[in-house]
């Protein structure tokens, strides 16, 4: 338009003749040449084109990804059955470490200590411990050259030992759950022998009484009593039975029991059962502010598990109750006397009603 302005007023200017047709014609050229205008309203910015092409590249590759799917599950089944498990087991334990660092800060903003947190915050930070120590370890046997692929037929034929729950199918996590505990089972007898061998060496009489119809009672299949347990406070604060003096093979037996390796050395073996130790009484405090009718029956299974009870043979009801009375005796002890809390994963789940094998 205004190189046709322009060419007008230079055209007027030396008198020339020139016919509206040909400006109409002229004009007509020019806009076919630089376009019309177009409406500041019809205009995308930049970030409304750029949001657009995401959304458009997102929805392609959700379309593709659904084809790719269906395409594993008809043709490739197990295959398929093993990607959908892994996938969303990553998806579970990036959700937990989502949460758990959520904690660590919340911990770090208002200057919260482990034990200061709810139950369920110090039972995910616990869990999520555990979970990534036994991560660390397939990264740390996964670093030499060509040893990922080792790796990966590792895990396929040896799951309960290289991967976390969150890799394991239903199945696998009831029979596993069951394995764990019939090892625990097995360490049993040997730890109630070492506390029947214990007992001429503690100084007094009525303590070696009560200890002695304790281990008689166990023996003979019948389930203590929370007042039959607490009885022994003292007899586990002091020599033999605190945690400072116990031998090398009962920190063996009892680590077995707790579900730790026991192929270490005997200082690590007692530091490492000092620790799990004190954190369960922490989540047992935390818990009896919170309230055994507060968790869901899941909860309550997971947490009779951790005390040593086998909760998969044990109804739901009972499974409270059991630990409504772990909790009695858990939240009366002191510091000094969590010698007791350990042997109590044995003494008050051996012969419990269902639980037995």
């Amino acid at each position: 338009m205004a190189l046709s302005r322009v060419w007008w007023a230079r055209a007027a200017l030396r008198g020339s003749a020139v016919t509206p047709g040909f400006v109409v014609t002229r004009r007509l050229q020019l806009g076919l040449v630089w376009g019309t205008p177009r409406s500041s309203r019809l205009h995308l910015s930049p970030r409304a084109d750029v949001k657009s092409l995401l959304s458009y590249v997102m929805a392609k590759t959700k379309v593709v990804n659904e084809k790719y799917h269906r395409f594993l599950g008809r043709n490739f089944p197990r295959f398929y059955a093993m990607y959908t498990l892994f996938m969303k087991g990553f998806r579970m334990l990036w959700a937990d470490a989502k949460k758990a660092r959520r904690i660590k800060a919340n911990m770090w903003n208002h200057n919260i200590k482990f034990h200061q947190l709810p139950y369920r915050d110090m039972e995910h930070l616990r869990q999520f411990r555990r979970d990534v120590a036994k991560c660390l370890f397939i990264g740390v046997i996964s670093i030499p050259p060509f040893a990922n692929y080792l790796v990966f037929l590792l895990m396929y034929f040896f799951p309960r030992q290289l991967l976390i729950q969150h890799f394991w199918t239903p199945k696998q996590q009831v029979d596993f759950l069951e394995i764990y505990h019939a090892l625990q089972k097995k360490s049993h007898p040997q730890i109630l022998t070492y506390l029947e061998r214990s007992i001429p060496a503690i100084s007094d009489t009525k303590l070696r009484w009560h200890l002695t119809e304790l281990c008689s009672k166990i023996e003979l299949g019948t389930h203590p009593a929370v007042n039959d347990i607490l009885a022994l406070r003292k007899c586990f604060s002091s020599q033999p039975l605190d945690m400072n003096h116990l031998q090398a093979l009962q920190l063996k037996a009892l680590s077995r029991a707790v579900l730790l390796t026991p192929h270490l050395p005997a200082f690590l073996l007692r530091y490492r059962l000092k620790t799990h130790t004190t954190v369960i009484h922490q989540l047992d405090q935390a818990l009896a502010k919170l309230g055994v009718s507060g968790l869901s029956d899941q909860e309550v299974k997971s947490a009779c598990y951790l005390r040593g009870l086998n909760s998969n043979r044990v109804a739901d009801e009972r499974c409270r109750a059991w630990l409504g009375e772990w909790l009695q005796i858990s939240c009366s002890l002191k510091e000094a006397e969590l010698s007791l809390l350990l042997h109590n994963v044995v003494l008050f789940s051996t012969n419990y009603i269902g639980a037995r094998r």
